[in-house]
């Protein structure tokens, strides 16, 4: 299998650099944590992930080959959902890790349904509003079963507890609508009801709200709730310009909890500096970039939905982890896209990408 010349070949190189430079900063990150967990074997967590990337890249060239048509099958959306919100279900029985019931564990491998089920949920909602965009107003035979699938997704995610990918992947969704043509008083409707909501999600769970308390005074239990993004901070200013050099970070030795994965943007300031963040930033944005431009010239409405809702997908939740780890944001275990430790992560996002490259494919036809 081989790189497809007709689909947008900036996208696949900016996919595959962020990919191979995550490989690179997960190994300087977790290589003290491996080796004082894993028998002395610090490539262990490398190791999975590459094995993940490997798997990913071959998902993505299959997808990025396959016609994204394909995927607006009612029977293929019927089994998708129907997988993913089985697979939801079932994670929930699964027992819990860290007070979370979000992985399936087989051997040595593990995979987070909710990561798959975004994907899933965005094939729906493209497909949803290709057909029904001119009627998306009729609140009962249209807004009702669309929000009905939505919200089950959403809500089964949020139980597990997952509040932030829940709400990640409700904001998503809120754009494609209003990109479609949502009144103005749905809008204002569904964020007057989003508020208690939320309210109640964070008030009745303490380690939700001890984290908004250190999101507002960083002073706030320094060495518990506040401790975190404290090292986060430190890992990041103590970077400077240049950086101290790559595999030279203090923070990750045990000071900078989940340093692999969700606030290995930390490491990359502490290491490679003001200069690595930056690039990272603007590879983001360049993918944003070409996202948006293969979305605008899909040849029809599935292909622009979809190849939007992957778009944000992956753009939406990198500045969220980037403006958490700088202290703009509470502290929630989002990953940083193909760059953050998580097998599940980087194998979702790395097949995203396959279909919003094949969608670039017909786009240059058009």
């Amino acid at each position: 299998m081989a790189y497809k010349a007709s689909s947008d070949k900036p996208l696949f190189i900016t996919a595959n650099v962020l990919t191979i430079f995550g490989l690179m900063m997960v190994y300087s990150a977790s290589s003290a944590i491996a080796s004082d967990q894993h028998a002395g074997m610090s490539a262990y967590y490398f190791l999975r992930q590459l094995v993940y990337a490997a798997v990913g890249y071959v998902a993505m060239v299959i997808l990025m080959n396959i016609d994204y048509h394909y995927w607006q099958r009612r029977k293929w959306i019927a089994v998708l959902l129907l997988a993913g919100s089985a697979s939801l279900v079932f994670v929930l029985t699964q027992p819990a890790v860290n007070r979370a019931h979000r992985w399936l564990h087989y051997g040595i491998i593990s995979f987070q349904p909710s990561e798959m089920a975004k994907l899933v949920l965005l094939i729906f909602a493209a497909a949803y509003l290709h057909q029904y965009e001119a009627e998306i107003n009729d609140f009962k035979k249209r807004l009702v079963p669309f929000l009905m699938v939505v919200l089950l997704f959403a809500g089964l995610v949020a139980i597990e507890p997952d509040l932030g990918q829940a709400v990640c992947m409700m904001l998503i969704i809120s754009v494609l609508l209003f990109i479609a043509g949502l009144s103005w008083k749905y809008v204002l409707g569904a964020c007057t009801a989003a508020v208690p909501v939320l309210y109640l999600a964070v008030s009745l769970f303490s380690y939700r709200s001890d984290r908004i308390a250190a999101f507002l005074n960083r002073s706030h239990d320094p060495l518990h709730t506040g401790w975190q993004i404290s090292q986060s901070l430190t890992a990041v200013g103590s970077g400077g310009l240049l950086g101290l050099g790559l595999g030279a970070g203090k923070q990750k030795l045990f000071f900078l909890p989940e340093a692999p994965s969700d606030f290995i943007f930390a490491v990359i300031g502490e290491e490679i500096g003001l200069i690595g963040t930056v690039l990272v930033c603007l590879a983001f944005l360049f993918f944003f970039y070409r996202g948006i431009k293969i979305a605008l010239k899909a040849p029809d409405l599935f292909g622009f939905y979809l190849g939007l809702g992957i778009t944000l997908m992956v753009v939406v939740q990198a500045f969220i982890n980037i403006s958490m780890v700088l202290a703009l944001m509470p502290t929630k275990g989002i990953a940083l896209p193909f760059i953050s430790q998580g097998g599940s992560s980087l194998l979702l996002n790395l097949m995203a990408t396959g279909i919003l490259l094949n969608i670039s494919n017909y786009a240059e036809k058009a």
